[in-house]
């Protein structure tokens, strides 16, 4: 069993507007296990016929036992929906939504910093698990096959676009995740890097950074000390202006340790195998497999 599930995990969807009931769907048929939702005045009735609706979080998980919720609930109310699930008791809460503001985040952040619960995102694809037929988030099932590279990613673009090259040179992934790109987020590249390292799936992994922040030597200084599996990392935005919004809230380059010639610098010094281009991660690693 790879990272972030096991045999025992069962899936909440929070929010079933457009985006949420599409995406819950492509969940559901791909081998997700969701045994409830939630969405307000829906309750009593079911999803896809078979998937219960409750009002509640609480309500949810009383009946059903789910341990992992996923939100696409609308972003003015994305801070309550996670406090919600936090405090209904699910450890693991993957939050699709993009532009909740950062002062709710950083509320969340600090409502969350001595609670057992793993926040993923928000502004994120999430993840998915090819052996297990497990996802939970936007990332297109039909681009990711079983194997051994873990891939963690900032972007959820390039996530898609590290996918497409391995599966297309047959190299399958053992998890694929996307962490997000706003300032204010769960689950950062170290956390990531820490399960890939302790999963006996995954042998090679590779990480997507971007301009911005200092995720990626913080992410560097974890691996210099603590990982022993080959790390791909390939870094965007080298030739982005300084003080220049790149796309995501968080890359932003504020200083030279923003900078991706820095970035990439840092992670050389960890040992890391540097991918110059993200069109070159599925090449380095067939290089490296041989």
């Amino acid at each position: 069993m790879t990272i972030l599930i096991n045999s025992e995990t069962k899936m909440l969807v929070q929010g079933l507007g457009r985006d949420g009931s599409f995406q819950a769907s492509k969940c559901k048929s791909y081998g997700t296990p969701i045994v409830s939702a939630v969405h307000p005045g829906r309750g009593g009735s079911y999803f896809e016929d078979s998937i219960p609706i409750f009002e509640t979080v609480e309500d949810a998980i009383v009946e059903t036992k789910a341990n992992l919720g996923l939100i696409f609930v609308p972003a003015p109310f994305a801070f309550d929906a996670i406090i919600e699930q936090v405090d209904a008791g699910i450890k693991n809460v993957v939050c699709i939504t993009e532009g909740i503001p950062v002062q709710d985040m950083s509320k969340v952040m600090s409502y969350i910093e001595k609670k057992e619960v793993r926040l993923i995102g928000p502004n994120c694809p999430g993840f998915i698990c090819p052996k297990e037929k497990f996802k939970a988030g936007i990332i297109p099932s039909d681009i990711v096959m079983p194997g051994p590279i873990g891939v963690v990613s900032r972007s959820g673009t390039l996530t898609y676009e590290a996918i497409v090259q391995l599966t297309n040179l047959g190299i399958g992934q053992s998890a694929c995740v996307g962490i997000g790109g706003d300032p204010v987020h769960g689950t950062s590249f170290v956390d990531t890097l820490k399960m890939f390292e302790n999963d006996n799936d995954t042998e090679i992994i590779v990480m997507i950074g971007e301009i911005g922040g200092l995720r990626e030597q913080k992410a560097a200084e974890y691996i210099k000390s603590n990982v022993s599996k080959p790390v791909i990392a390939s870094i965007v935005g080298q030739t982005a202006p300084s003080g220049r919004r790149m796309g995501h809230a968080g890359a932003i380059v504020t200083g030279k340790s923003a900078l991706a010639q820095e970035k990439i610098r840092v992670l050389k010094d960890s040992g890391a195998i540097i991918a110059e281009s993200p069109t070159e991660i599925g090449y380095v690693i067939k290089k490296l497999l041989k």
